[in-house]
């Protein structure tokens, strides 16, 4: 059961973003084949840019306090899903925890295997996101981000990366897995920020790795 209870619902716009339709089905999408994350075998590593780097096993994680968040979800391929609740350890006091050092302004989220995905502090760094662990009271399926997947509804969601193991802060931004394949490096809704180009100078040196 969680501590707490967040509404993030949209109030303050249109509750349904421009150019999206509304589904009750939650639609399964990703690159590639999906991960097997063993939680005996998972670790959450938050490091960069902190003057406390840690890393947590799940015993550890799944002790930690918990918020329960209900939210709409919108998915850059247009639809948009009301009314989810979304249960896990809120993002914050993991921050708060490691400690950002004075030049951070951004955040690399890895996540199994290999993918990426960047975000402004001032995204990441609030209190309805959570590192989910259940659906509408259920484990999250490895389909859907299982064992832990990141949840930040005020973006579109491939923002929320499935099977998170990392959280990178950085000086500047660094364009992720989708982002360096022409998705834009940010990602609102309402403004609809679904393609955009990097800086081309953050691509020559290849992917970042933790």
């Amino acid at each position: 059961m969680a501590d707490e209870r967040l509404d993030a619902r949209t109030r303050d716009k249109d509750r349904l973003p421009p150019g999206q339709l509304a589904t009750v089905k939650w639609p399964v999408l990703h690159y590639g084949s999906v991960p097997i994350v063993d939680p005996a075998t998972w670790r959450l590593r938050i490091f960069g840019e902190v003057e406390r780097p840690f890393d947590i096993g799940w015993e550890e994680f799944s002790a930690l306090p918990r918020r329960d968040v209900a939210c709409d979800i919108h998915c850059v391929t247009r639809w948009s899903r009301f009314d989810n609740t979304f249960s896990g350890v809120p993002v914050m006091p993991l921050l708060e925890r490691a400690g950002l050092k004075s030049g951070a302004s951004h955040a690399l989220i890895h996540a199994a295997p290999d993918f990426t995905t960047n975000l402004p502090l001032a995204d990441l760094d609030r209190p309805e996101n959570v590192l989910a662990t259940h659906h509408d009271g259920t484990p999250l399926s490895a389909e859907h981000g299982g064992p832990v997947r990141l949840v930040v509804p005020h973006l579109y969601f491939w923002k929320s990366a499935k099977w998170v193991t990392g959280i990178e802060v950085m000086e500047g931004d660094w364009p992720g897995f989708w982002e360096q394949n022409g998705y834009h490096m940010r990602g609102d809704p309402w403004a609809e920020e679904r393609f955009g180009r990097p800086d081309p100078a953050r691509m020559r040196r290849g992917p970042r790795r933790p």
